[in-house]
């Protein structure tokens, strides 16, 4: 009985072996590791954690943009029992940090680091991922994540299994209250939306940012974990347009506004109203037009622009928050992608604007 995401991972790990888990750019090379491979990658840093002092109930706080390093410290966290904090490095987070304490902390860059040494306390572990102007010899406390699985002695325990334990801490509002959200009711979710989208182990997803939001977690995160599906991150939130099309995803997740930037970024590249490509494009992309009309408009101009938004292979598009404005719905449906709503069990209590700019750049 699957209980947690780490045993998830195991499962897949068992089953699917060899098929590829996660894609990764890093300087504009394209890498993989298989599901045994990230399975052990994880055992190993779970171990490197538990040398390290990290024990069932702590917590790992995490300020990083999406990268797969990241995540797969966050999975050794809860492999041993752990909750994972995750905080987005765009904001200023020192008073919160200042009122939790973290002891176990992961910062992406510089900045990050800085703002963690801006708190009235230092954490025991500080691991960094990029190195750019940081001093670690001056600083006992700070260490390379890339150096945490050297000299490991131990063995990780077996993972933990309390479907109840929380996995994620959210802190979607600026005025400090978490949002937690366990291992059971990711899985749960995941469950249903596998299940609801029909989501295989053939699935292509973009993680752009998979820390961001809960909605994350929820929608992408877990589904990974259950379906089996490949997870690719892109270089960086720059290169994420330009990594999308390489990719050609078949799984995207979005709010209203990262659905209205890839709209805007798309119209942009439209010919200028009333030239004859226009009148070209609106003959093509009527949806109701007889079959020759829409057979022609697609391979004119409809497949080519899915081709620019790296959206030709689409096949599930999810939307988190609230709906598409009535001009994006339009502009979609006219390529064939309709984004289905998945509403957030918070949104309620959350202010709608954190959640929007938190996920704004998930496509």
């Amino acid at each position: 009985m699957i209980h947690t995401l780490p045993q998830a991972l195991l499962l897949q790990a068992q089953t699917r072996g060899a098929a590829i888990a996660l894609r990764y750019k890093r300087l504009g090379i394209w890498h993989t590791r298989s599901w045994s491979e990230l399975a052990q990658d994880v055992s190993r840093l779970a171990a490197a954690l538990y040398q390290r002092g990290f024990r069932h109930d702590d917590d790992l706080l995490i300020i990083s943009q999406a990268q797969a390093d990241a995540l797969l410290l966050a999975l050794a966290a809860q492999w041993l029992g752990g909750s994972v904090t995750l905080l987005d490095p765009e904001f200023d987070h020192r008073k919160l940090l200042t009122r939790l304490k973290p002891t176990f902390v992961l910062a992406d860059a510089l900045d990050a680091v800085q703002q963690i040494r801006g708190a009235d306390s230092l954490p025991r572990v500080l691991l960094y991922l990029d190195g750019r102007g940081l001093n670690a010899a001056a600083d006992p406390r700070l260490g390379a994540y890339s150096d945490l699985s050297r000299g490991v002695t131990v063995d990780a325990p077996a993972p933990a299994n309390e479907s109840s334990a929380t996995a994620f801490v959210f802190y979607p509002t600026a005025d400090g209250r978490s949002q937690r959200v366990s291992h059971g009711q990711l899985l749960e979710g995941a469950r249903k939306l596998v299940e609801r989208e029909s989501l295989s182990p053939g699935e292509e997803a973009l993680a752009a940012r998979v820390f961001a939001a809960s909605g994350q977690a929820r929608y992408l995160l877990a589904p990974w974990l259950s379906a089996g599906f490949c997870l690719n991150f892109p270089e960086a939130l720059a290169t994420r347009d330009t990594d999308r099309r390489e990719l050609g995803p078949t799984l995207v997740l979005g709010t209203r506004e990262s659905y209205a930037r890839l709209e805007h970024w798309a119209r942009e590249r439209l010919p200028l109203p009333g030239t004859l490509s226009d009148q070209l494009y609106r003959w093509a992309i009527v949806s109701d037009a007889r079959f020759f009309r829409r057979w022609l408009g697609y391979w004119l101009i409809r497949r080519p622009l899915l081709d620019v938004l790296g959206m030709s292979r689409l096949r599930v598009a999810l939307l988190v928050g609230p709906g598409l404005t009535q001009e994006s719905a339009e502009f979609f449906g006219a390529l064939g992608i309709r984004p289905r709503n998945w509403q957030e069990p918070s949104a309620q209590c959350e202010p709608a604007v954190a959640l929007d700019h938190l996920l704004s750049q998930s496509v």
